[in-house]
């Protein structure tokens, strides 16, 4: 089932493999959170929601996330921008969504619920450490993997977009070969 904001009680079963009764029972108890459709007695569980639930009884996200790799691309450089994308969906095992800007990359990041950010270090609002400190501040995001590119970092700003929250850090030029293969390794991982 492909991801979606908001998922109906037969949805949320059929995803945790489950009945809808023990979906319903979970939601009627507060274990599973969400809201009543106003006017009637339809129950509704945001995603969010879902995956903390999901994530606290041991339940597998395979059924949520789908069988491909989520990988949210953030770079104010078009051209790097169509490599990844290229790259990645003629790879097939990769969904892609992009990004230019720091702002966008965080409304993209709660949307697309990325298994990994390809995280440009320099973009034109704020720098990479700005956008890893503000995924990592987040609980629901702990599981993204980041890894930050860039042609400018110093070793003492490598070091400092780790502390930050950077998985990995690969320096500009790269080869795209390089950073699929590295975004697998962090999966496995």
């Amino acid at each position: 089932m492909k991801s979606k904001a908001v998922y109906t009680t037969g949805e949320a079963a059929e995803i945790c493999n489950l009945s809808q009764q023990t979906i319903i029972r979970c939601f009627d108890s507060g274990q599973l959170k969400g809201f009543r459709v106003p006017g009637s007695k339809f129950r509704r569980i945001p995603h969010d929601d879902l995956l903390r639930f999901m994530r606290a009884n041991h339940i597998p996200l395979e059924g949520l996330e789908g069988d491909k790799t989520r990988v949210l691309v953030v770079d104010d450089d078009r051209e790097i921008i169509e490599l990844f994308v290229d790259a990645l969906e003629s790879d097939g095992r990769f969904e892609i969504a992009t990004a230019q800007t720091g702002y966008d990359a965080g409304l993209a990041t709660r949307q697309f619920h990325p298994n990994v950010i390809v995280l440009d270090y320099m973009l034109p609002d704020v720098n990479g450490t700005v956008v890893c400190r503000t995924i990592r501040q987040n609980p629901d995001l702990a599981d993204i993997k980041i890894i930050l590119i860039s042609g400018v970092a110093d070793p003492a700003e490598v070091d400092m977009l780790k502390t930050a929250g950077a998985d990995e850090f690969i320096p500009k030029p790269f080869a795209i070969e390089a950073v699929i293969e590295r975004i697998l390794e962090l999966l496995r991982a």
